[in-house]
Parts: C-alpha cells; structure tokens; sequence
C-alpha cells in the first residue's frame, strides 16, 4: 500500500525539500513581475505583488526566486477564481497543510489562506495567491488584525506600473527569518528603510516578538 501524500507545510513550518515537494504536488515554472500584467488583465479588482519579488524591486538587488506571490482581498477570491476559470486556468487551496481543488465543489476558503494555480495536474504550477482580508474596505495585517490602513499606503507603485506591498511589512512577515533567502533579504533591505519604515517595522514586531532584534531601538 503507498503511502500518503505528505501534506504541504503549513504557514511559518519547514518546506518539503524540492524534490519531495515535486514527486507528490509537481514543480513551479512561475510568472515574473515581467509577465503577470499581460496575465491579470481583465481582473478588475486590485492585486499586488508580495514575498521576495517585492523585496528586490525595493533593493534593486536580484536574488532567485522559486515562485511569484500575488495579493489580493480576501472577499475577491471567488472573482479570481471564475477569471481564471475563464482563462482555462485551475485553482486550488492550501491551507492549514492541506491542498484540494478551489472550484465549483469546494468554494469556500478561509480569507488568510492561499490560492495556487497551474493549467492541469500535469503542469506546473505558476502563481501562489497568499489572501489579505480587508476590514471595512482597509487592508488588514493578517498577523495583527487590529492593525489596518488604506490599500493605497500599505503599498506602492514601482516604475514598472506594478503595485508592491510596501518593504517593511514584506519584511515583518518574513521576520522569523527561517530560510537563507530571507536573511539575505533583511540584510539588504533594513538598511534602505527610512525612519517612518523603520519605526513601523519595529513597533509592530515588538507586538508578538519584543525580544527580536528589529524590535530593539535604533
């Protein structure tokens, strides 16, 4: 009898090696901030980009990266779901540790979970989809939902024409700093914060980690 598909980690846990990762869910040929424009035309509400790719268009420092996370309301998943749809695009669920379709049979999902996507089950996957909920038509800190503000200053437009979430909160999500490249990451972008940044990032890491070093006074 085979085994079980192990489960894909949950938020904050080790990742399955890549190879383990392949042999049960298949591999990652990701959209880059150079193709996602042409892929999300015609989805009319707001989605920017999160994660690493928004850490390097900050830096300006390239670094590799195995997939491209775009954001979205909470509220929009089931648009997205039926755009995609349209586009001859399947979308799942992860979530918790699990993955299972994201489609007509199984449409209801919880707003801080993801959505990924892939042509098939034979294809690779080609956009993770982390939810933001939205309170009351702000963006809401999914680690500290008391914490909201106006998607507008949450975020910024790079000379691309594309919306990245701002350096600091890419930086308080990736603040357990579990994987080299998010080390890496910190290095290079700490030191680019203005004092405004800076400040944010450190009271709102002193809220659940006041030991961290990012939550220490200058």
């Amino acid at each position: 009898m085979s085994a079980s598909p192990p489960l894909p980690a949950p938020v904050g846990a080790s990742p399955l090696p890549p190879d383990e990762f392949d042999r049960w869910y298949g591999g990652w040929d990701p959209l880059t901030p150079d193709t996602i424009a042409g892929f999300m035309a015609g989805f009319d509400r707001p989605w920017w980009i999160v994660g690493g790719w928004a850490l390097e268009k900050f830096t300006g420092v390239r670094r590799l990266h195995d997939d491209l996370d775009v954001s979205i309301d909470a509220a929009d998943a089931e648009r997205l779901r039926l755009f995609l749809d349209d586009g001859g695009w399947t979308t799942w669920n992860a979530d918790s540790g699990w993955l299972r379709p994201f489609d007509h049979r199984f449409r209801e999902i919880r707003p801080d979970s993801n959505i990924w996507v892939r042509a098939d089950a034979r294809s690779p996957w080609i956009l993770d989809v982390p939810l933001t909920p939205f309170r009351a038509g702000l963006w809401t800190n999914k680690r500290v939902p008391s914490q909201s503000m106006r998607l507008d200053e949450a975020t910024w437009v790079a000379d691309d024409g594309l919306r990245y979430l701002n350096p600091e909160i890419v930086l308080f999500m990736k603040a357990a700093q579990s994987r080299f490249e998010d080390v890496r990451n910190a290095e290079r972008a700490l030191p680019l914060l203005d004092a405004r940044r800076r400040a944010w990032l450190r009271a709102t890491v002193a809220l659940g980690a006041p030991a961290h070093p990012w939550a220490q006074p200058a």
